[in-house]
Protein backbone atom coordinates (compact mmCIF):
# COMPACT_ATOMS: atom_id res chain seq x y z
CA UNK A 1 0.00 0.00 0.00
CA UNK A 2 2.76 2.42 0.90
CA UNK A 3 4.74 1.47 -2.22
CA UNK A 4 1.66 2.08 -4.39
CA UNK A 5 1.07 5.47 -2.76
CA UNK A 6 4.69 6.48 -3.43
CA UNK A 7 4.43 5.31 -7.05
CA UNK A 8 1.26 7.32 -7.62
CA UNK A 9 2.86 10.37 -5.98
CA UNK A 10 5.90 10.19 -8.26
CA UNK A 11 3.67 9.80 -11.32
CA UNK A 12 1.67 12.89 -10.35
CA UNK A 13 4.89 14.87 -9.77
CA UNK A 14 6.43 13.82 -13.10
CA UNK A 15 3.21 14.63 -15.01
CA UNK A 16 3.80 18.29 -14.14
CA UNK A 17 7.59 18.28 -13.81
CA UNK A 18 8.12 22.00 -14.39
CA UNK A 19 5.37 23.00 -12.00
CA UNK A 20 6.77 20.57 -9.42
CA UNK A 21 10.21 22.13 -9.82
CA UNK A 22 8.84 25.62 -9.24
CA UNK A 23 6.94 24.30 -6.22
CA UNK A 24 10.04 22.92 -4.50
CA UNK A 25 12.19 25.92 -5.40
CA UNK A 26 11.38 27.63 -2.11
CA UNK A 27 12.49 24.54 -0.17
CA UNK A 28 15.65 24.29 -2.27
CA UNK A 29 16.58 27.93 -1.65
CA UNK A 30 15.79 27.74 2.06
CA UNK A 31 17.73 24.53 2.75
CA UNK A 32 20.67 25.62 0.58
CA UNK A 33 20.88 29.03 2.22
CA UNK A 34 20.78 27.62 5.76
CA UNK A 35 23.43 24.98 5.06
CA UNK A 36 25.68 27.44 3.21
CA UNK A 37 25.41 30.05 5.99
CA UNK A 38 26.11 27.56 8.77
CA UNK A 39 29.02 26.02 6.84
CA UNK A 40 30.65 29.39 6.15
CA UNK A 41 29.98 30.50 9.73
CA UNK A 42 31.58 27.38 11.19
CA UNK A 43 34.55 27.80 8.83
CA UNK A 44 34.93 31.41 9.97
CA UNK A 45 34.86 30.31 13.61
CA UNK A 46 37.49 27.64 12.97
CA UNK A 47 39.65 30.20 11.15
CA UNK A 48 39.39 32.68 14.04
CA UNK A 49 40.42 30.00 16.53
CA UNK A 50 43.33 28.92 14.33
CA UNK A 51 44.48 32.52 13.81
CA UNK A 52 44.38 33.36 17.50
CA UNK A 53 46.21 30.14 18.34
CA UNK A 54 49.13 31.32 16.17
CA UNK A 55 49.65 34.19 18.60
CA UNK A 56 50.73 31.66 21.21
CA UNK A 57 49.35 29.00 23.51
CA UNK A 58 47.74 30.12 26.80
CA UNK A 59 49.00 33.64 26.23
CA UNK A 60 48.39 36.69 28.41
CA UNK A 61 49.34 40.25 27.43
CA UNK A 62 50.10 42.92 30.02
CA UNK A 63 49.93 46.60 29.05
CA UNK A 64 50.06 49.87 30.99
CA UNK A 65 46.88 51.93 31.25
CA UNK A 66 43.28 50.79 30.74
CA UNK A 67 41.78 49.82 27.35
CA UNK A 68 39.84 52.58 25.60
CA UNK A 69 37.25 50.51 23.72
CA UNK A 70 38.51 46.94 23.74
CA UNK A 71 41.50 44.71 23.02
CA UNK A 72 42.32 46.25 19.66
CA UNK A 73 41.89 49.91 20.48
CA UNK A 74 44.98 50.53 22.53
CA UNK A 75 45.23 51.92 26.04
CA UNK A 76 44.28 55.20 27.53
CA UNK A 77 45.49 57.41 30.36
CA UNK A 78 48.99 58.42 31.45
CA UNK A 79 49.89 55.37 33.55
CA UNK A 80 53.51 54.56 34.26
CA UNK A 81 55.14 52.26 31.71
CA UNK A 82 56.20 48.71 32.38
CA UNK A 83 59.85 47.82 32.91
CA UNK A 84 62.22 44.91 32.40
CA UNK A 85 62.06 44.34 36.17
CA UNK A 86 58.32 43.77 35.83
CA UNK A 87 59.05 41.08 33.22
CA UNK A 88 61.48 39.30 35.53
CA UNK A 89 59.11 39.60 38.50
CA UNK A 90 56.23 38.02 36.59
CA UNK A 91 58.37 35.11 35.39
CA UNK A 92 60.13 34.47 38.69
CA UNK A 93 57.37 35.13 41.23
CA UNK A 94 54.33 33.65 39.53
CA UNK A 95 54.52 29.85 39.40
CA UNK A 96 51.71 29.57 36.82
CA UNK A 97 53.72 31.55 34.25
CA UNK A 98 56.23 29.53 32.21
CA UNK A 99 57.77 32.42 30.28
CA UNK A 100 57.45 36.21 30.35
CA UNK A 101 59.01 38.40 27.67
CA UNK A 102 59.09 42.15 26.90
CA UNK A 103 57.92 43.63 23.63
CA UNK A 104 58.37 47.15 22.24
CA UNK A 105 57.29 47.84 18.66
CA UNK A 106 57.60 50.69 16.21
CA UNK A 107 56.96 51.10 12.49
CA UNK A 108 60.25 51.71 10.66
CA UNK A 109 61.75 51.47 7.18
CA UNK A 110 64.10 48.58 6.52
CA UNK A 111 66.68 49.23 3.79
CA UNK A 112 68.80 46.72 1.88
CA UNK A 113 70.63 47.98 -1.18
CA UNK A 114 68.12 49.91 -3.27
CA UNK A 115 65.07 48.28 -1.63
CA UNK A 116 63.11 50.15 1.05
CA UNK A 117 60.32 48.42 2.95
CA UNK A 118 58.19 49.74 5.80
CA UNK A 119 57.79 47.14 8.53
CA UNK A 120 57.35 46.67 12.28
CA UNK A 121 60.50 46.51 14.39
CA UNK A 122 60.05 44.75 17.72
CA UNK A 123 62.51 44.84 20.57
CA UNK A 124 62.39 41.66 22.65
CA UNK A 125 64.47 38.64 23.69
CA UNK A 126 64.56 34.90 22.95
CA UNK A 127 61.65 34.21 25.29
CA UNK A 128 59.44 35.94 22.73
CA UNK A 129 59.82 32.92 20.43
CA UNK A 130 58.78 30.56 23.22
CA UNK A 131 55.81 32.64 24.36
CA UNK A 132 54.55 33.08 20.81
CA UNK A 133 55.30 29.46 19.89
CA UNK A 134 57.36 30.72 16.96
CA UNK A 135 60.22 28.72 15.51
CA UNK A 136 63.21 29.74 13.40
CA UNK A 137 63.26 28.84 9.71
CA UNK A 138 67.01 29.40 9.51
CA UNK A 139 69.88 30.86 11.50
CA UNK A 140 69.90 31.26 15.27
CA UNK A 141 68.36 33.24 18.10
CA UNK A 142 70.12 36.02 20.03
CA UNK A 143 73.23 35.25 22.07
CA UNK A 144 73.11 36.27 25.73
CA UNK A 145 75.93 38.73 25.05
CA UNK A 146 73.88 40.37 22.26
CA UNK A 147 70.87 40.73 24.56
CA UNK A 148 72.97 42.02 27.47
CA UNK A 149 74.91 44.61 25.46
CA UNK A 150 72.12 45.51 23.02
CA UNK A 151 74.02 44.52 19.87
CA UNK A 152 72.52 45.37 16.48
CA UNK A 153 71.51 41.82 15.52
CA UNK A 154 68.13 41.08 13.98
CA UNK A 155 65.80 38.23 13.00
CA UNK A 156 63.55 38.71 9.98
CA UNK A 157 59.93 37.65 9.53
CA UNK A 158 59.17 35.85 6.26
CA UNK A 159 57.40 38.81 4.64
CA UNK A 160 60.35 41.14 5.29
CA UNK A 161 62.76 38.48 4.02
CA UNK A 162 60.86 38.16 0.75
CA UNK A 163 60.51 41.93 0.25
CA UNK A 164 64.20 42.66 0.84
CA UNK A 165 65.93 39.52 -0.45
CA UNK A 166 63.44 37.64 -2.62
CA UNK A 167 64.67 34.04 -2.87
CA UNK A 168 68.15 34.96 -1.65
CA UNK A 169 69.71 33.94 1.66
CA UNK A 170 69.71 36.91 4.07
CA UNK A 171 71.88 35.35 6.80
CA UNK A 172 74.97 37.41 7.51
CA UNK A 173 73.76 40.39 5.47
CA UNK A 174 73.26 43.85 6.98
CA UNK A 175 70.14 45.98 6.70
CA UNK A 176 69.54 49.51 7.90
CA UNK A 177 66.73 50.49 10.22
CA UNK A 178 66.97 54.26 9.76
CA UNK A 179 70.39 55.05 11.22
CA UNK A 180 70.99 51.55 12.67
CA UNK A 181 73.01 48.96 10.77
CA UNK A 182 71.65 45.56 11.75
CA UNK A 183 73.23 42.15 11.00
CA UNK A 184 70.76 39.37 10.14
CA UNK A 185 71.28 36.27 12.29
CA UNK A 186 68.06 34.32 11.55
CA UNK A 187 64.66 34.14 9.90
CA UNK A 188 61.30 33.19 11.40
CA UNK A 189 58.91 30.46 10.32
CA UNK A 190 55.79 31.57 8.47
CA UNK A 191 52.89 32.52 10.75
CA UNK A 192 50.45 34.07 8.27
CA UNK A 193 47.76 36.67 8.87
CA UNK A 194 46.12 37.02 12.27
CA UNK A 195 42.35 37.19 12.87
CA UNK A 196 42.76 40.96 13.27
CA UNK A 197 43.89 41.25 9.65
CA UNK A 198 47.58 41.96 10.33
CA UNK A 199 50.47 40.11 8.71
CA UNK A 200 52.36 38.47 11.57
CA UNK A 201 55.34 37.78 9.30
CA UNK A 202 55.83 41.50 8.64
CA UNK A 203 58.25 41.91 11.57
CA UNK A 204 61.91 42.42 12.47
CA UNK A 205 63.12 41.31 15.91
CA UNK A 206 66.05 43.06 17.63
CA UNK A 207 67.35 42.85 21.24
CA UNK A 208 65.15 44.80 23.65
CA UNK A 209 68.10 46.83 25.00
CA UNK A 210 69.12 47.85 21.49
CA UNK A 211 65.54 49.02 20.87
CA UNK A 212 65.38 50.96 24.11
CA UNK A 213 68.75 52.66 23.67
CA UNK A 214 68.88 53.32 19.91
CA UNK A 215 65.21 53.63 18.88
CA UNK A 216 62.95 54.45 21.85
CA UNK A 217 65.48 56.43 23.86
CA UNK A 218 64.10 55.19 27.19
CA UNK A 219 63.88 52.07 29.38
CA UNK A 220 60.13 51.57 29.00
CA UNK A 221 58.43 48.29 28.04
CA UNK A 222 55.17 48.72 26.15
CA UNK A 223 53.91 45.15 26.51
CA UNK A 224 54.70 41.92 28.35
CA UNK A 225 53.76 38.52 26.91
CA UNK A 226 53.23 35.86 29.58
CA UNK A 227 52.87 32.21 28.53
CA UNK A 228 50.91 30.15 31.08
CA UNK A 229 52.13 26.69 32.03
CA UNK A 230 50.28 23.73 30.54
CA UNK A 231 47.45 22.47 32.72
CA UNK A 232 46.99 25.77 34.57
CA UNK A 233 44.01 27.99 33.79
CA UNK A 234 44.73 31.39 32.29
CA UNK A 235 42.16 32.86 34.69
CA UNK A 236 44.33 31.93 37.68
CA UNK A 237 47.51 33.21 36.01
CA UNK A 238 45.73 36.45 35.11
CA UNK A 239 44.58 36.96 38.70
CA UNK A 240 48.12 36.27 39.97
CA UNK A 241 49.64 38.78 37.54
CA UNK A 242 47.07 41.43 38.47
CA UNK A 243 47.80 40.93 42.16
CA UNK A 244 51.57 41.16 41.61
CA UNK A 245 51.33 44.24 39.38
CA UNK A 246 49.06 46.05 41.84
CA UNK A 247 51.66 45.41 44.51
CA UNK A 248 54.58 46.52 42.34
CA UNK A 249 52.78 49.65 41.15
CA UNK A 250 51.60 50.47 44.69
CA UNK A 251 47.89 50.57 43.86
CA UNK A 252 45.67 50.91 46.90
CA UNK A 253 42.78 48.55 47.77
CA UNK A 254 40.12 50.96 46.50
CA UNK A 255 42.07 52.30 43.49
CA UNK A 256 41.56 51.14 39.92
CA UNK A 257 44.29 49.29 38.05
CA UNK A 258 46.53 51.45 35.87
CA UNK A 259 47.38 48.42 33.72
CA UNK A 260 45.41 45.71 31.93
CA UNK A 261 45.87 41.99 31.32
CA UNK A 262 44.37 40.49 28.16
CA UNK A 263 43.60 36.78 27.95
CA UNK A 264 43.80 35.44 24.38
CA UNK A 265 41.13 32.86 25.25
CA UNK A 266 38.74 35.67 26.10
CA UNK A 267 39.50 37.41 22.81
CA UNK A 268 38.93 34.10 20.97
CA UNK A 269 35.61 33.62 22.79
CA UNK A 270 34.53 37.16 21.92
CA UNK A 271 35.36 36.79 18.22
CA UNK A 272 33.78 33.34 17.88
CA UNK A 273 30.73 34.59 19.76
CA UNK A 274 30.27 37.43 17.28
CA UNK A 275 30.69 35.00 14.38
CA UNK A 276 28.13 32.60 15.87
CA UNK A 277 25.55 35.35 16.41
CA UNK A 278 25.92 36.64 12.85
CA UNK A 279 25.68 33.10 11.47
CA UNK A 280 22.55 32.46 13.52
CA UNK A 281 20.88 35.67 12.35
CA UNK A 282 21.66 35.00 8.69
CA UNK A 283 20.49 31.38 9.01
CA UNK A 284 17.23 32.52 10.61
CA UNK A 285 16.61 34.90 7.71
CA UNK A 286 17.41 32.11 5.24
CA UNK A 287 15.04 29.73 7.07
CA UNK A 288 12.12 32.03 6.19
CA UNK A 289 12.48 30.64 2.65
CA UNK A 290 11.48 27.23 4.04
CA UNK A 291 8.22 28.71 5.32
CA UNK A 292 7.59 30.33 1.94
CA UNK A 293 8.39 27.01 0.25
CA UNK A 294 5.93 25.20 2.51
CA UNK A 295 3.18 27.65 1.62
CA UNK A 296 4.00 27.09 -2.05
CA UNK A 297 3.63 23.34 -1.63
CA UNK A 298 0.26 23.74 0.11
CA UNK A 299 -0.95 26.04 -2.65
CA UNK A 300 0.06 23.69 -5.45
CA UNK A 301 -1.38 20.66 -3.63
CA UNK A 302 -4.72 22.47 -3.32
CA UNK A 303 -4.62 23.14 -7.06
CA UNK A 304 -3.75 19.50 -7.66
CA UNK A 305 -6.70 18.34 -5.55
CA UNK A 306 -9.03 20.57 -7.57
CA UNK A 307 -7.62 19.34 -10.89
CA UNK A 308 -7.95 15.70 -9.87
CA UNK A 309 -11.41 15.85 -8.30
CA UNK A 310 -12.91 13.35 -10.77
CA UNK A 311 -9.95 10.99 -10.24
CA UNK A 312 -10.52 11.18 -6.48
CA UNK A 313 -14.26 10.54 -6.97
CA UNK A 314 -13.60 7.44 -9.12
CA UNK A 315 -11.13 6.03 -6.57
CA UNK A 316 -13.59 6.60 -3.74
CA UNK A 317 -16.43 5.06 -5.80
CA UNK A 318 -14.48 1.85 -6.50
CA UNK A 319 -13.62 1.32 -2.84
CA UNK A 320 -10.66 3.50 -1.88
CA UNK A 321 -10.83 4.61 1.74
CA UNK A 322 -10.41 8.13 3.06
CA UNK A 323 -7.14 7.02 4.67
CA UNK A 324 -5.77 5.84 1.31
CA UNK A 325 -6.64 9.14 -0.38
CA UNK A 326 -5.17 11.08 2.55
CA UNK A 327 -1.97 9.02 2.41
CA UNK A 328 -1.62 9.46 -1.36
CA UNK A 329 -1.71 13.26 -1.30
CA UNK A 330 0.27 13.50 1.93
CA UNK A 331 3.06 11.35 0.48
CA UNK A 332 3.00 13.48 -2.69
CA UNK A 333 3.63 16.62 -0.58
CA UNK A 334 6.35 14.88 1.46
CA UNK A 335 8.10 13.59 -1.68
CA UNK A 336 8.07 17.11 -3.12
CA UNK A 337 9.61 18.46 0.09
CA UNK A 338 12.25 15.72 0.27
CA UNK A 339 13.27 16.27 -3.35
CA UNK A 340 13.64 19.96 -2.59
CA UNK A 341 15.56 19.11 0.58
CA UNK A 342 18.02 16.81 -1.23
CA UNK A 343 18.65 19.34 -4.00
CA UNK A 344 19.00 22.08 -1.38
CA UNK A 345 21.54 20.04 0.62
CA UNK A 346 23.72 19.47 -2.44
CA UNK A 347 23.42 23.11 -3.52
CA UNK A 348 24.10 24.36 0.03
CA UNK A 349 27.25 22.25 0.38
CA UNK A 350 28.43 23.49 -3.01
CA UNK A 351 27.82 27.12 -2.05
CA UNK A 352 29.51 26.52 1.31
CA UNK A 353 32.58 25.11 -0.44
CA UNK A 354 32.64 28.04 -2.87
CA UNK A 355 32.30 30.53 -0.01
CA UNK A 356 35.11 28.83 1.91
CA UNK A 357 37.39 29.02 -1.13
CA UNK A 358 36.59 32.69 -1.78
CA UNK A 359 37.03 33.70 1.87
CA UNK A 360 40.09 31.46 2.36
CA UNK A 361 38.57 29.72 5.38
CA UNK A 362 38.23 26.01 6.22
CA UNK A 363 35.33 24.10 4.63
CA UNK A 364 33.51 22.88 7.75
CA UNK A 365 30.17 21.25 6.89
CA UNK A 366 28.06 20.21 9.85
CA UNK A 367 26.47 16.72 9.56
CA UNK A 368 23.99 17.76 12.23
CA UNK A 369 22.67 20.76 10.28
CA UNK A 370 22.50 18.69 7.07
CA UNK A 371 20.39 16.03 8.82
CA UNK A 372 18.28 18.72 10.48
CA UNK A 373 17.62 20.40 7.12
CA UNK A 374 16.57 17.07 5.58
CA UNK A 375 14.22 16.23 8.48
CA UNK A 376 12.82 19.76 8.51
CA UNK A 377 12.06 19.59 4.78
CA UNK A 378 10.08 16.37 5.41
CA UNK A 379 8.20 18.09 8.23
CA UNK A 380 7.35 20.96 5.91
CA UNK A 381 5.75 18.45 3.55
CA UNK A 382 3.75 16.88 6.37
CA UNK A 383 2.57 20.17 7.88
CA UNK A 384 1.70 21.98 4.67
CA UNK A 385 0.52 18.90 2.78
CA UNK A 386 -1.90 17.67 5.44
CA UNK A 387 -4.66 20.22 4.80
CA UNK A 388 -4.88 19.60 1.01
CA UNK A 389 -4.66 15.82 1.60
CA UNK A 390 -7.42 16.01 4.23
CA UNK A 391 -9.60 18.02 1.88
CA UNK A 392 -9.16 15.42 -0.85
CA UNK A 393 -9.92 12.53 1.51
CA UNK A 394 -13.20 14.11 2.73
CA UNK A 395 -14.69 14.67 -0.71
CA UNK A 396 -18.15 13.31 -1.41
CA UNK A 397 -17.68 10.69 -4.19
CA UNK A 398 -20.95 11.68 -5.92
CA UNK A 399 -20.09 15.40 -5.96
CA UNK A 400 -16.54 14.56 -7.08
CA UNK A 401 -17.84 12.50 -10.05
CA UNK A 402 -20.09 15.40 -11.13
CA UNK A 403 -17.08 17.76 -11.22
CA UNK A 404 -16.10 18.93 -14.71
Amino acid sequence: MLYEAIRLALQAILRNAFRSFLTVLGIVIGVAAVIAMVTVGQGSTDQVEADVSTLGTNLLMVRPGQPSQGPGSGVGGTAASLTLKDVEAIEQQIASVAVATPSNSRSMTAIFGNVNYSTTVTGTDNRFLTARDWGLASGRSFYDSELRTGSSACILGDTVRQKLFGNGDPLGANIRLKQISCRIIGTLEVKGASSFGTDQDDIVLIPIRAFQRRIAGNQDVSMIYASVRSGISTEKAKADIESLMRERRRIGPFEEDDFNVFDMKQITSMLTGITSVLTGLLSAVAAVSLLVGGIGIMNIMLVSVTERTREIGIRLAVGATEGQILLQFLIEAIVLSLIGGLIGILLGLGLGLLGARLLAIPFAPSPGIVLAAFVFSAQVGIVFGYFPARRAARMDPIEALRHQ
